[in-house]
């Protein structure tokens, strides 16, 4: 004899609350009951399968349903979804109740017109459906235009009001028509001034009024919620307000539906109901449902949601059948009636369909408490175990014991269910005893105990008195002493470092080997213990995945022993002076007994000869790199500086033909010639690279003149000439111009030798655009504009700017020993760092760089985007990174503007790399001290793509 609830599904309570008030609404239920469905045939046939469920087909049969359920059902609660995934709502988003209740109805009526029996076709405007008339008066002539329509609630605007009934005055006032909004009279032929208003010509049964609380703020550009009471009686008398006054228009109020919580956004909706059929009042609450009676009869009055204080403002006093609300937005009045209410009875197939699924939750009531009947009865007998075995847990002092697993004493005592067998293994070491380290891990129990754990849940090894590893105990001690004689040794030693060695009485000791001594000396004599786990997982098959990650990183970078820095590549002192110091023979004794295998050189050794010669022969190198350098910087002044270079575009007129290099070999050669000490010589020019496996050239004139001129370097024939004595050339490329005959220059044909490859080039371009297409995880930049102002070529240079160049700007200004990337000149690293080079893209096998790398500039962000998503997955993006919500963000590329949300990136030109502007419109809250984020920032689309809509 209690009312059935409804499960939320995430954020659907706006649904459930219109599902519970339509549902009693015991004329429009009877009238669902009575419209036919393809389940009620089947039940007049053969009969509903056993093994299959059922599954609604209609709307209506979603209702019929759901209403029988919540009418017969034994549970508690029910699930809504079949209905919610019929109408294709989204669980997860919370809509606009008053829009859902308008839509659906709509959807109702339609649906139900299709039916012959008059009582289901009409039901939704018998019970709903009122009509009002706009009429026009003349203030002229007195003319009355009229015009009828129908409504089925009336929009009640609550600002600057208290009572229920200063909004339907309102609603029904009269509105003057006068200056650029005069009305055009028929009678006049002109126009007049007039007055307008609503007069309500009939009322429904059920009388639905819609407080607007949810209006748009043009100042914020956003919904906000209007948090101020209004009154409202049990008993609403209409009569003054009709156009004809015969007739009872007294309605009782049946519902009350709230929204809890300050922001129009966010918050949960419940609905205080009365039972017509006992009059009493109820509130549903999704699953909860309450009976409201004595003090809690206060129709409309929820506790709002996190609201702030300083908001909250006193409620008014209300008389007896009086109420008053800040969180009511729909009243629902019903016409005062003295019948006896209506009895509604479940259609036979659709009571079968209830008493199966009442079936199914008695045979899970069943299952649930034999289970819990079973687990009761294992508790009792756990519980008979515990209480005799824990007194004699504990080992008393002179008798024999056992180490037991605590993590699995812990389960045997909490668990009611029995525990797995005993597994001491993990707290085992290499020799098969117990780790001293791990007796932390155990607990210590008597032996009658252990005894009847073996006997009862078996497992093991089984660890007793003689369990603890002798040698492992024996080798800790040993480390714990080193340890803190290490202490005492690093004083020492200090102390000693600072006295000078004179003569020949000392060694050489790196000076990072010193920094770093005592680390590398506790690393050594942690390393037994790590073997020991190591091999103590290994044996028992648990080895942590953890320490693979790092045994691959030993493989990948190898670690300097102690002294090893100053051992050169041929296994002898180095050179390099700066790099090691001579201590003491008393330090150098010190630290041999925790190195014993370093190398030793004593203060007398030579360095290394081989080092020495190959010395020599470096400077020799490097005096003679620097006369190349000179030397060809002197012969390709113009290529080196870029200056006077001819250009495809405006062909010079001084020649006819040019010829090309690869843009990659211009820059490695400037390198060079900037750095002739660090740089290796250039000795070849690799024309292979710009040429297709065929020999056929891979541009076209056209291109070259625009987006392949970065790959390519034009020369003058005065230069190739230098340029072939001076490197190997793999393969001529030469760009012929004739002058056609009679014509003016812009006429000149072109040609190339060797000529284009179609094949190739064509292969070329369709590559470049699948790669443009097509890429995933790639980076673009969002630089964000402030004051129309946009980014600057030097704070952002194009991509067609060598970074190379500006690299080596930067390490010319370097000290000395910081521009050579294989030398770290670190404080004492005992190790050599790897080098990877980033920034280059190669854009074909053959060897074509090209410098992609962008330099951010202040202001701007990289996201990582993919090529098949959304614009307006990109601007969720965005609005975490700069906190400008979607629809707050213009987006432009290249001046273009980016609108169309659904567009992909790929289709919209975004490539890698590429920079987008954003310019961000004025903020208007701070989102982020809102709970619903996502749902404040996310452009509104209402139930566009459901049911609601006919879709």
């Amino acid at each position: 004899n209690a009312f059935v609830g409804l499960t939320n599904l995430g954020a659907t309570c706006y649904v459930n609350t219109f599902l519970q008030m339509w549902f009693l609404n015991l004329e429009l239920r009877q009238a669902l009951y009575l419209c036919p469905s393809t389940c009620s045939e089947r039940t007049a046939g053969e009969g509903l399968p056993e093994d299959r469920d059922y599954e609604p087909q209609t709307i209506c049969e979603h209702l019929q349903y759901l209403f029988a359920l919540l009418q017969n059902s034994n549970r508690r609660y029910i699930d809504p979804s079949g209905f919610v995934k019929a109408l294709g709502l989204d669980t997860g988003q919370q809509q606009d109740a008053q829009e859902f209740s308008k839509l659906f109805m709509s959807l109702l009526e339609d649906t139900l017109s299709r039916q012959k029996n008059p009582d289901v076709r009409n039901i939704v405007q018998k019970q709903f459906c009122g009509e009002y008339a706009y009429v026009t008066v003349c203030n002229q002539c007195g003319r009355e235009s009229k015009l009828v329509s129908k409504f089925y609630e009336l929009e009640l605007n609550i600002q600057g009001h208290k009572q229920l009934t200063d909004c339907i005055t309102e609603f029904l006032k009269e509105e003057k028509l006068e200056g650029d909004n005069r009305y055009f009279c028929e009678t006049c032929q002109s126009k007049q001034n007039a007055t307008r208003k609503i007069r309500l010509l009939s009322l429904p049964c059920t009388l639905n009024l819609q407080l607007m609380r949810f209006v748009f703020d043009r100042q914020t550009g956003h919904k906000k919620k209007l948090n101020t009471y209004i009154g409202f009686s049990e008993l609403l008398d209409m009569e003054p307000f009709m156009e004809q006054k015969t007739g009872v228009y007294v309605y009782e109020l049946s519902a009350v539906l709230i929204h809890r919580g300050v922001s129009a956004y966010s918050g949960h909706y419940i609905a205080h109901v009365r039972d017509p059929q006992t009059g009493e009042w109820y509130k549903f609450n999704d699953e909860d449902i309450e009976k409201m009676e004595g003090k809690k009869l206060q129709l409309g009055i929820e506790e709002d949601l996190a609201e702030p204080s300083k908001s909250q403002s006193r409620k008014p006093k209300c008389g007896k059948g009086t109420h008053c609300s800040r969180n009511a937005y729909m009243l629902v009045y019903r016409l005062q009636s003295r019948e006896k209410s209506l009895t509604v009875q479940v259609p036979a197939f659709l009571q079968e369909l209830v008493d199966r699924d009442n079936c199914k939750f008695e045979e899970w009531c069943n299952e649930m408490a034999e289970m819990r009947k079973q687990s009761v009865a294992r508790g009792k007998i756990k519980h008979e175990e515990v209480k005799e075995l824990y007194q004699r847990l504990p080992a008393e002092a002179g008798s024999p014991y056992d180490f037991i697993s605590l993590e699995w004493l812990q389960k045997w005592l909490d668990e009611s269910t029995p525990p797995k067998p005993i597994d001491n293994t993990a707290c085992l070491c290499s020799h098969g005893k117990l780790h001293p380290d791990k007796i932390c891990l155990m607990k210590r129990i008597s032996e009658y105990v252990a005894d009847f754990f073996y006997r009862r849940y078996g497992g093991g090894p089984r660890l007793n008195v003689k369990a603890l590893c002798k040698d492992c105990v024996v080798e800790r001690c040993r480390i714990l002493r080193l340890k803190n004689q290490l202490n005492e040794d690093y004083k020492t030693v200090t102390n000693l470092l600072k006295i000078t060695v004179k003569g020949s009485d000392g060694f050489w000791v790196g000076k990072a080997s010193l920094r770093s001594w005592r680390q590398l000396a506790l690393e050594q004599l942690n390393e037994q213990d790590e073997d020991a786990e190591h091999s103590n997982g290994k044996l028992n098959g648990n080895a942590p995945s953890k320490d693979e990650p790092n045994e691959e990183k030993r493989e990948e970078e190898e670690e300097l022993n102690f002294n090893e820095d100053i051992v050169c590549p041929h296994g002898e002192l180095c050179i390099s002076e700066n790099e090691r110091r001579v201590v003491s023979k008393e330090a150098w004794n010190k630290l041999k007994q925790y190195f014993p295998k370093a190398p030793e050189f004593p203060n007398n050794k030579e360095c290394c000869s081989q080092c020495k010669i190959l010395e020599r022969e470096g400077e020799e190198n490097e005096a003679l790199h620097k006369m190349m350098a000179s030397e060809q910087k002197t012969s390709l002044q113009n290529l080196f500086h870029d200056k006077c270079r001819p250009c495809l575009g405006s062909w010079p007129q001084e020649t006819d033909e040019l010829y090309i290099v690869s843009q990659f070999f211009v820059e490695e050669w400037r390198k060079f010639v900037r750095r002739p000490t660090r740089c290796s010589p250039v000795s070849s020019v690799g024309n292979s690279a710009l040429l297709c496996p065929h020999g056929g050239l891979m541009f076209t004139y056209a291109s070259m003149t625009k987006e392949d001129s970065k790959l390519i370097a034009l020369i003058w024939p005065s230069e190739w000439e230098r340029i072939q004595k001076l490197f190997v050339v793999d393969h001529v490329i030469k760009i012929t111009r004739t002058p056609a005959a009679g014509t003016e220059p812009e006429g000149a044909l072109y040609a190339s030798e060797p000529q284009l490859c179609p094949e190739c080039r064509e292969g070329l371009l369709c590559q470049q655009q699948r790669d443009l297409r097509e890429y995933t995880q790639a980076t673009i930049y969002v630089h964000k504009v402030v004051d129309n102002k946009k980014v600057m070529k030097d704070a952002a240079p194009e991509l067609n700017v060598s970074s190379s160049e500006a690299e080596e700007e930067r390490e010319e200004n370097k000290p000395e020993g910081e521009q050579d990337p294989d030398f770290n000149q670190t404080n004492g690293g005992t190790k050599r760092q790897k080098l990877s080079h980033h920034g280059y893209v190669t854009y074909q096998k053959q060897g074509i760089r090209r410098s992609t790398r962008h330099r951010k500039v202040r202001g701007e962000k990289a996201l990582l985007v993919s090529a098949n998503q959304t614009l307006k997955e990109l601007k969720i993006q965005i609005m975490h990174a700069f906190s400008v919500a979607p629809f707050d963000q213009n987006l432009s590329i290249d001046g273009k503007m980016l609108s169309d949300d659904t567009a992909t990136l790929g289709s919209l030109g975004v490539v890698p790399e590429s920079v987008i502007l954003l310019k961000a419109d004025e903020p208007i809250a701070d989102y982020a001290a809102m709970d619903d984020v996502m749902q404040v920032c996310m452009p509104e689309e209402g139930f566009k793509g459901t049911g609601l809509l006919g879709h």
